[in-house]
């Protein structure tokens, strides 16, 4: 039975620096699931949340959100206390995916190869590197996504300006070694881990820019690898997933080094869903399109809070399309 007796509220935008992605993602979402005949709301998530969600008569919502103040728990939070079935992780897993070296950190602790690197703290203008910290490194703000205020340092000279553009976005940043080599990402969607994507930035680098500016990023899915480094990506795809406690769709994002050994840089516990985006790219393979890939999303909302479409019908009835 199609999950389509009860509203879905669609959050997205928001302030963060990833605002226009998040819409962009969200109208995706909301255009899908119109297709698939649900009874779905926009909802451009401000100060007016809760009076939006419940004037939108709002039933389980679907996060569309990036970044600080919508993938850090904080809506997440505010949706458990409305009692609000939702799209993705919960909060502490969103909270802890969001912090940069808290992932870090939890990771290494099961021996899940990260970068090394250290944390540096608002202001650190006389903070000299560890002599086994060398160029070129890796800056970026300890809570940001869509690669916003990173930048790859080459030379010494680059280096005050790095930490400014990342201290713009946080008070706390990451420096770690850069990894030469391949740009991968693995999706994982409950029980299912996707194949991997390789991503080939015009310039080397994956940043906000290559993403969602420039046509000539391309993507490789399958990557092709061999099958014992795609079984490790997979490993710790599965691990540190389950290690954060994540739920529903996640991506977790990697380097391989030159060695073919890979390192996880990240987790991201709501992926975009553009139509560039890695995750629904990832899934076209394993024979989820688009509209399929959302609709296992929303179901997952709905298992994660011990719903069934029989017994939700049953309390709340078929409501009409807008």
């Amino acid at each position: 039975m199609a999950l389509n007796t009860f509203r879905v509220g669609v959050l997205m935008g928001g302030r963060s620096a990833e605002r226009a992605i998040s819409l962009k993602s969200g109208e995706a979402i909301y255009r899908a699931l119109r297709r698939l005949g649900y009874s779905v709301a926009r909802i451009d998530v401000d100060e007016t949340l809760p009076w939006k969600l419940r004037s939108n008569r709002v039933d389980v919502a679907f996060l569309a959100l990036h970044g600080p103040g919508g993938e850090d728990g904080t809506v997440q939070g505010l949706l458990e206390v409305l009692r609000i079935p939702y799209t993705g992780s919960g909060v502490r897993a969103s909270a802890v995916a969001m912090d940069k070296p808290m992932t870090k950190d939890l990771l290494a602790t099961q021996g899940i190869p990260i970068p090394r690197g250290i944390v540096l703290e608002k202001p650190a203008r006389h903070f000299s590197l560890p002599t086994w910290l060398t160029w070129p490194l890796v800056v970026k703000p300890a809570a940001q996504g869509s690669t916003v205020g990173v930048t790859i340092v080459r030379s010494s000279s680059e280096w005050n300006q790095a930490l400014h553009k990342a201290f713009q976005q946080d008070h706390h940043v990451v420096v770690e070694t850069y990894i030469a080599g391949r740009e991968m990402a693995v999706g994982v969607l409950d029980d299912k881990v996707f194949p991997s994507v390789e991503i080939l930035a015009p310039e080397g680098f994956y940043d906000y820019a290559a993403k969602y500016e420039k046509s000539g990023t391309c993507y490789v899915c399958p990557a092709l690898l061999t099958q014992k480094q795609e079984a490790r990506l997979r490993d710790f795809s599965t691990r540190a997933y389950a290690l954060l406690g994540c739920a529903g769709a996640a991506r977790v994002d990697f380097r391989l080094n030159r060695q073919g050994r890979p390192f996880v840089l990240e987790v991201n516990t709501i992926p975009g869903m553009t139509e560039r985006s890695l995750l629904p790219m990832a899934a076209a393979q394993a024979g989820l399109d688009y509209e399929a890939l959302t609709e296992q999303m929303l179901c997952s909302a709905l298992n994660q809070a011990g719903w069934s479409s029989r017994m939700f019908s049953k309390q709340k009835g078929a409501k009409g399309k807008t």
